[in-house]
């Protein structure tokens, strides 16, 4: 079964009882049992509810695994992970560049209790092999990464994980299973921010925890459970309903992410472009490689004052600017006052994370649309600095 058919058709059969094409959502709490202990398979919606556990399935699905846990956030999801494998004086080592929320819950949350967290450059391989070592229980990689767009050769460094004994975890949000399958390169745990790409619509908050070998995913499975940090069934039949158009969203987010970084790519005031469909890219073979797509997310840095960044991010017609990515509407962010401001000014410079950066998530509107709504703008931050330059050089004879 192809990819767009296991979208519409895997684990969603029609619903038994009536026939309906789509399966009902089961909006409950609790279910009547037989008798003390002798349920149908669901006794309590917390630990386990119909809306969810075909939710899940679909995800096993399309990542090609077995087990998957479905989340209230894709914090939550990350959250499980690192509870069921990270304990005082364990080491963790991820990217430099990496999502802000994973970055605040490792140093402000598992720090303090006594994880230790290494952010190296995972372009550099000298430095990664010695950063994993026997005191290494998890290496978590992005890729691409958010905000930058690095991207990593998620195989050789899930090899090299595993002569140290370490396990690889994967957040796969900005490639989802259609464009990237990390378990299938070797990793051993897949997390997504369902909230994104998979969900699709801007509409709803999850995320998920998947994992190809049962001994691995059962402590995280255990979690959900005992934690409690599971989504509603609306949302989960919400996701199910955006997943069935994964397929044709993500190839227009992709045609769309390249209109808008080619353009990008050739003007004067943009400095630099992060779009793994670049050749100019660094890591553009790599994508190459082993993803089928190069996403549908660019980042690019702003040849201008922070004023002129901000006012820019500001002003677009339809890129709207707020947090998060992967709706069919576009979307803007600053990292460094957004996604990224939990991060200190500090460690963002040391990191990479330039106030300059704009990232961007072009969504299902017409690429010239969405590529002249960003070229206006910087033909009017053009034209505004031509008129402070007059009025300079008036000021200037006046004087």
């Amino acid at each position: 079964m192809k990819f767009a058919t296991k979208t519409i058709h895997a684990a969603q059969p029609s619903e038994p009882e009536t026939g309906s094409l789509i399966a009902p959502i089961f909006q409950t709490s609790t279910y009547e049992q037989e008798a003390p202990g002798q349920d149908k398979g669901f006794n309590y919606s917390r630990t386990n509810n119909p809306s969810r556990q075909r939710l899940e399935a679909v995800l096993a699905e399309l990542e090609g695994v077995r087990h998957a846990a479905v989340f209230a956030s894709g914090l939550a999801a990350e959250n499980a992970v690192f509870q069921a494998y990270l304990r005082p004086g364990d080491e963790i080592v991820l990217p430099t560049d990496v999502y802000g929320g994973t970055y605040r819950i490792l140093n402000k949350v598992f720090q303090p209790v006594g994880i230790v967290v290494h952010q190296i450059d995972f372009s550099d391989a000298s430095a990664l092999d010695a950063a994993v070592t026997s005191r290494t229980r998890l290496v978590w990689i992005e890729s691409p990464t958010n905000p930058r767009l690095l991207v990593y050769d998620i195989a050789a460094i899930s090899h090299l994980a595993h002569t140290r004994g370490s396990l690889v975890a994967v957040d796969n949000t900005f490639a989802t299973p259609c464009f990237q399958r990390p378990l299938e390169l070797g990793a051993d745990i897949v997390v997504h921010s369902v909230t994104k790409y998979l969900a699709g619509h801007s509409d709803l908050i999850q995320g998920a925890a998947l994992a190809r070998d049962s001994a691995i995913f059962e402590p995280i499975k255990f979690l959900q459970n005992a934690t409690g940090a599971v989504p509603a069934p609306f949302d989960c039949w919400l996701t199910l309903r955006g997943l069935k158009t994964l397929e044709l969203r993500m190839q227009r987010h992709e045609e769309n992410a390249a209109a808008v970084a080619n353009a990008l790519e050739q003007h004067p005031l943009v400095s630099r472009v992060y779009f793994p469909g670049l050749t100019s890219h660094p890591g553009h073979d790599i994508a190459r490689k082993q993803m089928t797509g190069f996403g549908g997310m660019v980042s690019f840095e702003l040849n201008g004052s922070l004023d002129e960044v901000l006012a820019f991010a500001s002003s677009r017609r339809f890129f709207t600017l707020g947090e998060s990515l992967g709706g069919v509407k576009a979307l803007l962010c600053h990292p460094a006052t957004m996604t990224h401001a939990s991060i200190p000014p500090e460690a963002r410079s040391e990191l990479g994370l330039s106030e300059n950066l704009i990232r961007l998530s072009p969504g299902c509107e017409n690429s010239e649309d969405l590529v002249e709504d960003l070229l206006e703008g910087l033909s009017n931050l053009e034209r505004a600095r031509e008129a402070q330059e007059k009025e300079r050089k008036i000021a200037t004879a006046r004087a």
